[in-house]
């Protein structure tokens, strides 16, 4: 099952005139049954803390759709505390609201939610730094877990399935010039994620055949 929640602040308030006897936003879906471990709820800006524990709980996960947020003002996405609940975090574009369907675009708007601060001073003080490395898990073998196909897609172990992007990060002089500096992989990775583009795709694979 696949839905938003507390994306915004308006939303919040409707479902409440709509609900007014849920705890909040999430406690519509508890009560309904919808929560468990093929749950993919995107967004989840405007959650407290016992929102964060009831997802954990039920094993929902949540899509976090960074350009989308950004472009509609909608907030931001509190990694951290996510983390500290143990909720399950992927990257998604939301491409109702969002900006791109590039994964560069989308992790490096994830980055810049990262190290931005909020009207919140609780999020304002969690500000971090995504490692590339996490942000490029959370778009292939993290967005693979979401949907319950972990082992089967997003990663290149014996047995799944070869679906997979030949990138070239020598694809533009730029690229060429920023990667040749790298001195380690979070760097190599963070220059893609930064500098990539359509052009950084040089071939793809679909079940082994090479496109």
């Amino acid at each position: 099952m696949q839905t938003h929640v507390a994306e915004n602040r308006d939303e919040l308030r409707w479902v409440a005139e709509l609900f007014p006897q849920a705890r909040s936003y999430l406690g519509v879906y508890a009560s309904a049954g919808l929560l468990h471990p093929r749950s993919v709820l995107a967004h989840g800006i405007w959650l407290d803390d016992h929102d964060r524990s009831v997802l954990h709980e039920a094993g929902a996960q949540i899509a976090f759709c960074p350009s989308s947020n950004l472009f509609l003002g909608s907030g931001l996405f509190d990694w951290r505390a996510a983390e500290r609940a143990g909720v399950p975090v992927s990257l998604a574009s939301d491409v109702g609201g969002g900006t791109s369907l590039s994964p560069f675009k989308t992790m490096l708007a994830a980055y810049y939610v990262g190290r931005s601060s909020s009207q919140h001073a609780s999020i304002a003080k969690s500000a971090i730094s995504l490692a590339p490395s996490q942000l490029w898990w959370q778009h292939t073998a993290g967005a693979a877990a979401a949907l319950g196909l972990d082992g089967v897609v997003g990663n290149l172990a014996v047995g799944a399935e070869a679906d997979f992007l030949l990138l070239n990060p020598e694809a533009t002089p730029y690229l060429a010039r920023k990667t040749a500096l790298s001195n380690s992989l979070e760097e190599l990775l963070f220059a893609m994620i930064v500098l990539g583009d359509d052009r950084l795709v040089e071939r793809t694979a679909i079940l082994g055949k090479i496109g």
